[in-house]
């Protein structure tokens, strides 16, 4: 057996499911958290066998009080090059990381973006401390923000901690709260956004916004609001502070129930109300120095990317149960946005 190679034996419990790869998937030790596609994997490879035999079909019969015998080769290493970039911590330990990220850097390496990435970042910062993720030697990425946002976001080390995460994330119980300056005011005394589909008003005048996502017919970067097929999207808004005489920008605090790509940029210009600075979604609609006076409109005007900021960040650590909670303050470039409009 090769370095790093560990064998893991399981019995199959009573009353299997006639698939060996259904039986694994229930029966794994889940300190090992293996889900049922790497699981299908280690049996194509051929890490799977039972009394010597190697079992490489996912529909092969087991039967109760089977041991099989899977052999979980080290984690591989990865193309994607470490690269020694600055990064903010919030937070770490062993088996996962908080990063605070800034605007402009992009989360995952892509077609256009293979270097300079967060986890360009995490692989040189991380190193040997990463375990495996799915059988590669990388970070976990659970949740993702655009590369012009910046934040809060956590990150797995290791194959238990991306599921517990994950998990959490599917399920909809981790809190992720972000701020964003918007064109015009959402005023819960506004008819208008009564009559908006897919909104209405909650306690504490927050608005929660109902709909499907899916990307855009005739651009494909883009996400777009449907109401058949695409996927559940909700996101609760809430104004924290309007800026102009009369109000043409606002302050907003945004809560995700889910996560789509784009959510609170696409749902916030559904109602009317797009980022300022956002290139895509925000519209072309121009502040007007009358209401904001001249700086302070000049700066949102030309501000170079969509105002949303991960502010906050909370969720349950995947191997401990404890209760974790991050805040970041704004960045200086929100931040100088924020105090201009307030001058103004």
């Amino acid at each position: 057996m090769t370095a790093g190679t560990r064998l893991i034996h399981v019995e199959i419990a009573p009353d299997p499911p006639a698939r060996l790869d259904k039986a694994l998937a229930r029966d794994v030790p889940e300190s090992e958290a293996l889900s049922r596609s790497r699981l299908a994997r280690l049996i194509e490879e051929g890490q799977v066998a039972r009394g010597g035999t190697v079992l490489s079909n996912a529909k092969a019969k087991v039967a109760e009080g089977d041991v099989i015998e899977i052999t979980l080769p080290a984690a591989a290493e990865v193309e994607t090059v470490p690269e020694d970039i600055p990064l903010s911590i919030a937070y770490e330990d062993d088996v996962l990381i908080v990063i605070d990220k800034p605007a402009g850097m992009v989360v995952h390496p892509a077609p256009g973006s293979p270097s300079g990435t967060l986890v360009n970042a995490l692989l040189f910062h991380c190193g040997d401390t990463l375990s495996g993720i799915g059988g590669e030697k990388r970070p976990g990425i659970v949740h993702r923000i655009d590369k012009d946002t910046s934040g809060l976001l956590v990150v797995a080390k290791s194959d238990a901690a991306h599921h517990g995460l994950a998990a959490q994330f599917e399920a909809h119980s981790a809190q992720r709260h972000y701020l964003a300056v918007v064109n015009g005011c959402p005023d819960p005394a506004d008819p208008r956004l009564r009559g908006v589909k897919g909104t209405h008003w909650e306690s504490g005048e927050v608005l929660r916004i109902t709909t499907q996502l899916a990307r855009h017919k005739h651009d494909r970067q883009r996400q777009a609001v449907v109401w058949n097929g695409g996927r559940h999207a909700v996101t609760r808004a809430r104004l924290l502070e309007p800026f102009g005489t009369p109000p043409v920008a606002a302050l907003v605090e945004c809560r995700l129930e889910t996560g789509r790509t784009h959510q609170i940029r696409v749902h916030m210009a559904h109602v009317g109300h797009g980022l300022i600075g956002d290139p895509i979604y925000g519209g072309r609609r121009k502040l007007s120095a009358r209401a904001l006076g001249e700086d302070a409109a000049t700066l949102a005007n030309t501000f170079p990317r969509q105002a949303l900021h991960a502010a906050s960040l909370g969720f349950k650590h995947p191997l401990t149960g404890e209760a974790l909670s991050f805040k970041s303050p704004l960045p200086a470039d929100m931040d100088a946005l924020v105090t201009a409009l307030r001058a103004g």
